[in-house]
């Protein structure tokens, strides 16, 4: 056994197994922890959208609720932009005063409600955030609310003024929470579907293009580097259709939400998992066997810095200006809309195929500038003297 490890600790594969292994723990450790550190504390990045439609009466608490909110707040968009704006993810909730809420307030025994929209093709963390705003903001002005209203009216009565505050802190509800979801998801399963594409395509292109290298690799004395370049392009589109196929069936058989048809989500997974192939077979190219690292560095900025699972405008603006030049961060944007609805996968897969083409024109740039092996079997050529 100990001959063997020494002859097997000797070999380059074993090393470099080993080290990317550790290098695995190193680099996921640090993205990672660096990237949603202080995450909690960038939550003013988040944009809420306040319509009031009471105009004067409601004026007040539209703007107690600007100021006491923990995002960044409009409240000059009428109600059909904020929820356009909401649709195209420029804004996170709207929160909506109807018309008569206030006369409702001063009214003996009614209800008034507070209107909310979120828009749930979002990340998990968005959608469960602003669940949690809604009840807070109801609570808060039903309390504000019932207690002056009631305080009010006893008052008016001829009670003491302490002593109608007091009575009125302790009534029951008058305004009620009524929360209204755009794109709604049918499930965790859903919600999850853009992290496991963007994880499962990006980890098995890396696969593959170690694979594809290697076999490039031992090839490469026999055809020339056009011919071998050509193939390369040839297998990754036809892998990358041929793969995709199977994975939006699979979602389709495992009730996957499809808003906007199965050919959409299909041909839109095999554009980013195409661009995927290019991109991760771009550091092979370039540093060989040594490229696996890179693309181990990448895996761990995408996943981090795409929105998948965490906004991206809650990340520091070292990985959300990172996230704009990776392809992982559109595909997530095109899933959304193609998996859950929304504005369309046009902008998300103009902006991925304006990667592939930068990626594929630079792999085929450092193809041309290497050196190509000479055939073992080619003549050399004559010594000058016999």
């Amino acid at each position: 056994m100990v001959q063997a490890l020494r002859v097997l600790f000797k070999k380059p594969p074993v090393i470099v197994g080993i080290v990317t292994a550790l290098m695995f723990q190193v680099i996921f450790s640090i993205i990672w922890m660096t990237a949603y550190s202080g995450v909690n504390d960038r939550t003013n990045e988040l944009t809420v959208a306040i319509v009031n439609e009471d105009g004067e009466l409601s004026q007040g608490i539209a703007e107690r609720l600007a100021e006491t909110l923990p995002f960044h707040t409009v409240s000059n968009l009428s109600p059909e932009e904020a929820v356009d704006q909401l649709n195209h993810h420029q804004v996170h909730m709207v929160l909506g005063i109807p018309a008569g809420f206030n006369e409702l307030l001063q009214t003996a025994g009614s209800t008034a409600e507070i209107k909310y929209t979120i828009n749930e093709a979002n990340p998990v963390t968005i959608k469960s955030m602003m669940q949690g705003v809604s009840q807070s903001v109801t609570n808060t002005i039903n309390k504000q609310a019932t207690a002056q209203g009631v305080q009010t009216v006893l008052t008016a009565t001829g009670t003491p003024a302490d002593q109608a505050a007091n009575v009125a802190t302790n009534l029951t509800s008058r305004v009620e929470g009524v929360t209204t979801s755009i794109n709604p998801v049918n499930g965790m399963n859903n919600q999850m579907v853009p992290m496991m594409m963007v994880l499962a395509s990006y980890v098995g292109a890396m696969i593959m293009g170690m694979n594809l290298q290697t076999a490039m690799g031992m090839l490469s004395a026999t055809f020339s580097r056009w011919t071998l370049f050509g193939a390369r392009i040839v297998i990754n589109v036809g892998s990358a259709l041929v793969v995709s196929l199977l994975g939006s069936s699979l979602i389709v058989a495992l009730g996957g939400q499809i808003e906007q048809g199965f050919v959409a989500f299909w041909l839109f997974q095999a554009l980013f998992l195409c661009t995927f192939m290019f991109f991760s077979q771009f550091f092979l190219i370039c540093f060989g066997p040594a490229g696996s690292l890179f693309n181990v560095i990448s895996l761990s900025l995408q996943l981090v810095s795409s929105g998948a699972m965490v906004p991206r405008e809650l990340l520091n603006g070292f990985y959300s200006g990172v996230g704009q030049f990776l392809p992982a961060t559109y595909a997530v944007q095109g899933i959304l809309s193609a998996q859950l609805g929304g504005p369309g996968i046009q902008s998300a897969a103009g902006s991925i195929v304006l990667i592939l083409a930068i990626v594929v024109a630079l792999s085929l740039l450092v193809t041309l500038l290497k050196k190509q092996r000479v055939s073992a079997g080619a003549p050399s050529p004559a010594p000058s003297n016999a």
